[in-house]
């Protein structure tokens, strides 16, 4: 996310951190690139100007001027702006209401609200353990209606059915009905966008606010809008009283401006943000975090969590047991640790989440080759018989072509991926004696982390 912005202010951080000392003239000079960072970045000009008056004001400060390490405290200082101007910590989503809690999706289309209704439905009943219904009050997109009616089959919600010939405050009241009768938790009800802002979809989302009298007004806006994403922010602003923003499509190559800038527009706080296509994609925003990854100091803390939920406890502890009994490590096995990596989100959104200084030694490899050959692996291994995946030991000259012409790749691409598999094999070997478990637990949420 935001890699111009990312990428001044990272390199700005390494600079301040040599500094010996502080001085008005250098703080100045700071300033000013952090300024240009920012405009590029497309955050709004008061956003801008009320940021750089509040770290100049910090930085000029007695802590600071007195620091034996002045470069770290101008880091820490331009760190917890950041986090301040995007709304601080986490801001929980509000289901304190007589049951159905009911959540209104708002913003422009094209931004991902129909998407983002499903992935918040699946947030809620993973990790909020709540009955879910979805509506559709987009009367004048019928493909809307559909898309929502899909995303929430995936998602494990139930859909009320909707169309076009009705009125979005009909619908909202028959859905708001049926979820009271089957004692539904929350009704999420995902309204009419425009390619731009008009009156009429003001009004109606407005009348629709009224009526139905929502717990959180959600105001989803596409990060990679930049400048326009503010200006969509206080029309939405002027017409609903919006209690959270879920910004998408943080994940793709945005100049970051939104991030900065709608939390301090609307006086909103940021409360999710979308970081993938997956309906899955969808974490709590963490401003502080937030600020780190903005700064290329990473987000161990994500990418524990990512590891976490991407891993298969029960077939990590079926391995441990396994290795630990003396039973071999075989190519099914290995198989399913490339998989986990897989279900991680891959090679590349791992390192998006380590540290700036990591994650440049990494980029210094090819991500999509590297991608590619995981998934060459897969293909190898799935070539195989079930025999020789349990006995490794049977893959001779003549079974490893015929092995290179299913998977579509060449036979020294076999031989490569069956050394790397000895090196694994002779790994688990030296963690037979309970190794293995010793490490998972010292590992503590990270178990069967592969490779």
């Amino acid at each position: 996310m935001a890699s111009a912005l990312s990428e001044k202010l990272s390199r700005l951080v390494k600079e301040m951190r040599g500094q010996a000392r502080i001085t008005e003239a250098n703080v100045s000079d700071m300033l000013r690139e952090v300024r240009m960072a920012m405009l590029e970045a497309d955050v709004a000009l008061p956003v801008v100007r009320d940021f750089i008056a509040r770290v100049k004001e910090k930085a000029l400060g007695q802590e600071v001027m007195g620091s034996l390490q002045p470069g770290q405290m101008l880091v820490s200082i331009v760190s917890k702006q950041l986090a301040a101007t995007m709304g601080e910590g986490v801001s929980d989503i509000n289901l304190a209401a007589q049951p159905p809690a009911v959540i209104l999706m708002a913003g422009l289309q094209g931004a991902g609200k129909t998407t983002t209704t499903g992935k918040l439905a699946k947030y809620l009943i993973e990790k909020r353990k709540k009955k879910v219904l979805t509506v559709s009050g987009d009367v004048y997109r019928p493909a809307a209606i559909e898309q929502l009616k899909t995303v929430t089959k995936q998602s494990g919600a139930e859909w009320f059915p909707s169309s076009a010939d009705q009125k979005p405050i009909d619908i909202g009241y028959a859905a708001l009905d049926y979820a009271k009768k089957h004692f539904f938790d929350v009704l999420l009800v995902d309204t009419a966008g425009r390619l731009a802002i008009d009156e009429a979809l003001m009004r109606e989302i407005s009348e629709l606010h009224a009526s139905l009298n929502p717990v959180e007004t959600l105001f989803v806006v596409d990060a990679m809008q930049g400048q326009d994403a503010v200006n969509t922010a206080k029309a939405f602003k002027e017409a609903l009283p919006i209690t959270g923003i879920i910004l998408t499509k943080l994940d793709g190559d945005s100049r970051g401006g939104a991030a900065l800038s709608v939390r301090q527009i609307t006086g909103a706080p940021i409360k999710f943000a979308g970081i993938s296509e997956k309906l899955d994609g969808l974490e709590v925003f963490d401003a502080e975090r937030h600020a780190g990854r903005i700064l290329g100091m990473g987000d161990i803390l994500a990418l524990v969590e990512q590891v976490t939920a991407g891993v298969d406890m029960q077939a990590a502890q079926k391995l441990a047991a396994k290795v630990k009994s003396g039973g071999s490590f075989d190519l099914n096995d290995f198989l399913t640790q490339i998989q986990q990596m897989q279900q991680m989100g891959g090679l590349s959104s791992l390192m998006d989440k380590l540290p700036s200084s990591v994650s440049a030694k990494a980029g210094q490899l090819d991500m999509a080759q590297a991608e590619k050959d995981i998934r060459h692996k897969v293909g190898i291994i799935q070539s195989m018989t079930p025999l020789e995946r349990s006995k490794p030991e049977l893959i001779k000259a003549t079974r490893k072509r015929r092995i290179a012409t299913g998977a579509g790749v060449q036979v020294q691409e076999v031989n490569r991926m069956l050394k790397e598999f000895e090196k694994m094999q002779v790994m688990m070997k030296k963690m037979s004696g309970g190794g293995l478990m010793k490490m998972m637990k010292r590992m503590g949420g990270m178990k069967g982390l592969p490779f």
